[in-house]
Order: C-alpha cells, then structure tokens, then sequence
C-alpha cells in the first residue's frame, strides 16, 4: 500500500521535511532496522574485543616498567656511602642485598618461575639472607606480604651510616632514601597489579562472544551445493578462507590477551624473572663493590687543545659527515 504525504507538503513551512522525519510506516528505520541492529551488535563485539586486548596490552607493559632494577639505586649507594675499608664495603653491600631481597620476595608472590626457583624462605637464605635477618623476618607478624622488611632495614642502615659519617650530609640521605622510595614504589606496583587484575566479567564476555561466535559460523557457512539452485548461493567454496583468516585473526588476538595478561607464568613470551634476579644481583654488587674508587687516572683526552674537533667516521659511514646539521624547521 503506497504512503502518501503529499498534504503534509503542500506548502512550504519552517522545518517541513523535519515532520516527515518522525514517521514509523514507509519510512527507512522501518525497512533498514534490522540490518542496523545487527551492524551495531557486531560493531559492539569488535570494540569489545579491540578494548579487551588494548587494556591486556597496556597491563602488560605497565608491568614490565614496574620491574624494579636496582641501576639508579645502586649508582646513588656507591656514590654516597663511603668508605674503602671493610664496613664501608659492608654497608654498601649489605644495601644493595636488601634491596634485591625485597624484589626477590615480592617476585616470589607473583611468578611461578620464581616462586620454583625459591620455593622456601630456607631457599631464599641461600642466596640473599642470614640466618639472622630469617629469624627477624619471621618474628614480626603480619597478614599482608612482608616483602617491603627488607627495604625497612635498608632505610635505618643508612641512617646509621649517616651517623657514623659514611653518608656525608643529609643531602646525600635524603637522595638515598628517594631512591629507595622509587625502588619501594614499583615492587608495591607489581603487588597491586598481581591482586587486581581485569574484572573477570571483563574477561568472561570476550571469550564467550569470540567463541559462541565461530560456534555459529560452524553452523551457518557450511558449503551449499551450487547445483540445488538455492537462491543466492550460485557458487560457493570446499574451504572457507575467510571464516578460517577471521578464525586466526580473532582466535589469535584473544590469545594475544591471554599471553600478556599476566606476564609471570612460564610461557615462551613470559617475563625472564630468574635471568632478571641473576642480573639485577651481580650488578649490584659489581657498581657498589668491585667499581668503587676503581677508576682509570684521569688524563688529557685527545682532543685537549682543539677547540673545535669532531668524532671520525669509519669508511662505511664518511658520507654521513657531509650532511648539514639540522637546526630546526623555521630556522633561517
């Protein structure tokens, strides 16, 4: 039955066309509704799922900058607290072993590779306590993680050498301790990302709307014979190449987000936590012990008496000396 709304524009008015707007039968929301509904589930589910592996990435690499290295710690330590004899190589040694202790404990809390590597706290004495420091970690009670005791030790050993002189003034505490604060911070920050992790609704929804949706393409794009002349199907293919590329893109974004998601297990892509310790140890004590006041003499270098000089280029690189200097895009 045709529509008619020729009375409605017989005369030209103030927002004329505007009316029209608003009517149900003949119109385009009553013949286009339900290819629109089904565009808006389906570009529901694809924001879902780009949002999903977008957090679990972003996760990811605030995990990975969170790792607390000990590099600015250690460097603050061997320049501060000084001393060429036996207590002040203790000192400097006995700061950078509770530090490490600290990342040790906290790392132990939150990785499997860790937690195997140490799966004891007798474990853990083997390498970075003393029978001593064991005894007094485990006579202070607490019902949270006691990962930060080390760390506690750390400040009032160093305000012990500050009275004893090997800290030379408050500056230089007052730098240590900052340091100290920003080695507490990012071991406090894996803690707090191993405990809250994405809301599992989160989680439960993209993997049951990826999976229930290759359920129905299982269903619903079978091949069809061509030869029984259903109508739209006049060709059709043996293999479904793009169900199978949606199949491996959509499958393998959300393992994508199942790997990052929490970096501390023993996958291929994981984080290398027992390579980290080994290193984050050996080059404590190398910078606070075996570098300090270990230094070349100091000399002229080379280029003492010119004013100007530049660095040489190897045969390889020659052309690139010739190439004007940039001095900024309105530089005149």
């Amino acid at each position: 039955m045709t529509v008619s709304y020729s009375l409605e524009v017989a005369n030209a008015r103030f927002h004329g066309f505007s009316r029209l707007l608003f009517r149900w039968k003949g119109s385009i929301y009553k013949l286009m509704y339900k290819e629109f509904l089904v565009f808006c589930a389906v570009y529901l589910f694809f924001s879902v799922f780009y949002f999903y592996v977008n957090q679990a990435f972003t996760r990811w690499w605030g995990q990975y900058t969170s790792f607390p290295l000990p590099d600015n710690l250690m460097m603050v330590v061997s320049g501060n607290v000084h001393g060429v004899d036996d207590r002040g190589r203790l000192l400097r040694r006995t700061l950078m072993r509770y530090a490490n202790l600290s990342s040790v404990l906290i790392l132990r809390s939150i990785s499997t590779r860790v937690r195997k590597r140490f799966p004891t706290l007798e474990h853990v004495v083997e390498a970075f306590m003393t029978t001593h420091e064991l005894k007094n970690f485990e006579s202070l009670h607490s019902d949270f993680n006691k990962y930060w005791m080390p760390l506690t030790w750390f400040s009032n050993l160093a305000a012990q050498a500050r009275q004893e002189g090997r800290v030379r003034d408050d500056i230089a505490l007052r730098l240590l301790m900052d340091e100290l604060n920003n080695y507490r911070a990012k071991c406090s920050l894996l803690f707090h990302y191993d405990w809250i992790s994405i809301p599992l609704v989160y989680t439960q929804v993209v993997t049951i709307a990826i999976y229930s949706f290759f359920a129905f393409c299982v269903i619903g794009r079978q091949f069809l014979n061509p030869e029984k002349g259903y109508s739209g199907h006049r060709f059709d293919m043996y293999v479904p190449v793009f169900t199978l590329l949606q199949f491996f893109f959509y499958t393998g974004w959300l393992k994508v987000g199942e790997l990052i998601i929490n970096p501390f297990g023993e996958d291929d892509d994981d984080f290398e936590t027992n390579q980290l310790i080994d290193r984050n140890i050996q080059v404590s004590m190398l910078a606070v012990d075996d570098m300090y006041q270990n230094l070349a003499p100091v000399v002229k270098d080379k280029h003492w008496k010119n004013g100007l000089f530049s660095v040489p280029y190897t045969q390889s690189t020659a052309a690139e000396a010739f190439s004007p200097a940039f001095k900024g895009s309105t530089f005149d």
